[in-house]
This record gives structure tokens, sequence and C-alpha cells, in this order.
């Protein structure tokens, strides 16, 4: 039991600019149900989906959260927990107290849909951005590390991303993985992984970034704002072309990506932040006889993975900044700027 029944914590009041961000010292602790841990929160990384949430950016014609539809104001956002078990459901052992953990944001319903109908920590759910947040005990997962709680909290939403695209595009060792947004969070996310699974990755960022990714040993750096960027790639590697796009960008740039595709080849994408709306020849899909791969969030299976590699050191944390509680405004808005590598954390 915590002996508390009231915490910190920030609300979202409703969808718009960091003015909807309350910060509040009076918010019930919340009480975890049959299946439910409690979970004191040791830190709480930051997401573009977020941001995205808190602006109402995923409705097509209205505003709303993460898996459209209604949404319930207030709401505590914050996916990307670390912490430690302090109560427990009356369903779940009794053993689970003071286990530290990482908790995956998806909560996955009971349906054969599972991946597709899931809802999502911070939007559908009250999430981490406070000092206690309540998650299915099967979401809580164990972690033995000597990382600190806001160095695990950059992996969770973002490698669960990466991973599930990683594996919605079958990617093997050897092969060539493109990957845009290489320096913000689930871009770094892709890097490493494709490199744990043996696979060459050429890496799209922004000038002043690419010294970052030297650890990394990528095979090839380009810039987004270079002119022939299919220049660059055979100059780097000696070919134009590449068997996998793992793009989180979208945007312009995304015609661009599909010359660079190999006949037979495969782009997934997790991610629209340079736009939405995309203009590309369409004919260039079935002529190459693409693999065109959507991918949103991930499975168990997938975080228990993301978990092990972290244990077994495979995995290098990207914490950039770390922020306290009421600082999340302006956490919010450096993320925004993206002039960071890697991950912004919360310490509540």
């Amino acid at each position: 039991m915590t002996g508390k029944t009231t915490m910190r914590a920030m609300l979202l009041t409703g969808f718009g600019g960091p003015e909807k961000l309350a910060y509040r010292t009076d918010v019930a602790v919340p009480i975890p149900k049959s299946g439910d841990v409690l979970v004191q929160v040791g830190a709480c990384g930051v997401n573009n989906t977020d941001v995205w949430t808190r602006e109402g950016a995923y409705g097509s014609d209205e505003q709303s959260g993460w898996q459209g539809g209604a949404f319930q104001f207030p709401r505590i956002q914050g996916a990307d927990t670390v912490g430690r078990i302090v109560e427990v459901g009356e369903k779940v052992s009794q053993d689970r107290l003071g286990e530290r953990v990482m908790v995956n944001p998806t909560i996955y319903p009971d349906t054969d849909n599972a991946l597709f109908d899931a809802t999502y920590l911070g939007s559908e759910f009250d999430g981490g951005f406070a000092e206690y947040v309540c998650v299915p005990s099967a979401n809580a997962h164990v972690i033995e590390s000597g990382l600190s709680d806001a160095q695990l909290a950059t992996f969770m939403t973002s490698y669960l991303t990466a991973e599930h695209m990683l594996n919605r595009a079958a990617v093997k060792a050897g092969e060539t993985v493109l990957v845009t947004g290489a320096s913000g969070g689930v871009g770094s996310a892709l890097v490493q992984l494709a490199g744990v699974r043996g696979a060459r990755v050429v890496a799209i960022v922004g000038r002043g970034k690419e010294a970052q990714l030297a650890d990394f040993g990528v095979t090839g750096v380009l810039f987004r704002d270079e002119g022939d960027q299919i220049l660059s790639l055979r100059e780097q590697t000696g070919k134009d072309t590449v068997d996998v796009v793992a793009d989180i960008v979208a945007g312009e740039s995304v015609a661009g990506l599909i010359d660079m595709l190999r006949v037979g080849g495969r782009y997934v994408t997790a991610g629209a932040i340079a736009g939405a709306q995309v203009a590309l020849d369409w004919r260039k899909l079935y002529l190459k006889h693409l693999t065109v791969l959507g991918s949103t969030m991930g499975t168990q299976e997938e975080f228990r993975q993301i978990v092990a590699y972290v244990e077994a050191g495979k995995l290098k944390p990207l914490l950039s900044a770390t922020y306290a509680l009421e600082q999340l405004c302006q956490a919010q808005l450096d993320f925004k700027r993206k002039t960071h590598f890697g991950k912004l954390a919360i310490i509540p």
C-alpha cells in the first residue's frame, strides 16, 4: 500500500496547445482493479504520440485521441512508464510487490484483432505523467538492469514500434534498411534494432546529428536536405537501392524513398510527422513489385524481446534530457523543436 490518497499529476484538460496541461497536487491515487498493479513512477518518456493526442491530431475530420472517436478529459498522459509495483489487485500475486518494471503501454483487448483494436496508456487510459499509474499486470514486465529509470524510459513506445516495423517487413541479417528520422525516438530505435538483427543501416538525419550515429556502425548517412540522395547512397554503399525502407516521416520525401527501393523491396511505415498527405507515382509500386506495409505499436512478445535486449546490454539508452513533472509543457515544446538526439524523460 502507498499510504497516500492523493498524488501529483499533469492533467490534459482538452485538445489544444501546452496551455491545456494543468499541474495538480490533489489528484486521487488510482486503485488497481482485480487484474491490475499500481506502479510508483520512477520516470516516464516523452513521445510524439503525447503531443499528437494533446493536439487531437489523430482524427481525420475532427479532433480525437490515438484510437479515434470520443476522448475523455481530464486525462493523464505518458506512455513510457518505469517504476516499482507498490500495490496489486486481488487476482495478482502479492509476490509482485516491489518488482521493478517497464510498462508496455499497449492495452490489448480480448478480441481476434487484439493489436488493431488495442488502446493506449496516456490516451484511452491514464498514463505515467504522475506519481502513480495503474496498468494490467501482464503489461508490467520485470526488468533486471543497472540502467536508471530515466534511461529505461527511453525504450518502450519507440522500440516496441520499431521492433514491430522490422518484423512486419521481415528484415533479415545482411539486408540494407534505410531509416528515416534516425535521430528521433523511433528512428534511433530502428537503427539499433536493425543492427541487432545483423542488417546494414543507412540513416537519414538532419545536418549536425550524424556524429551520434557513429557508435551504431551505420553503413551510410544521408541528409534530409541533400539534393541527390541516390548519388550519396551509391557513394557510401556502392548501390543505388536498399532492401527495406523503414519510414516514420512521410510527407514529400516518400516519392524519393520509393525510388531507392530495389525491385521487390519492402516499405514499412509507422508515422507521418512531416505530413500525412503523400503524392507518388503509383505505377512504381506495381512495376517494381513493391510491398507497402502499415505498422503500429507491437505485441507482448515483441515487448518481452525488447526487455531481453535491454537486460543483455544489446541496446544503448539514448537519453537526451530529463525534466521534472511540472516541466512537462517545456519538455513537449523542446520535443517539437527536434534539436535533441534520442529521447526526453519526465521524472515525477
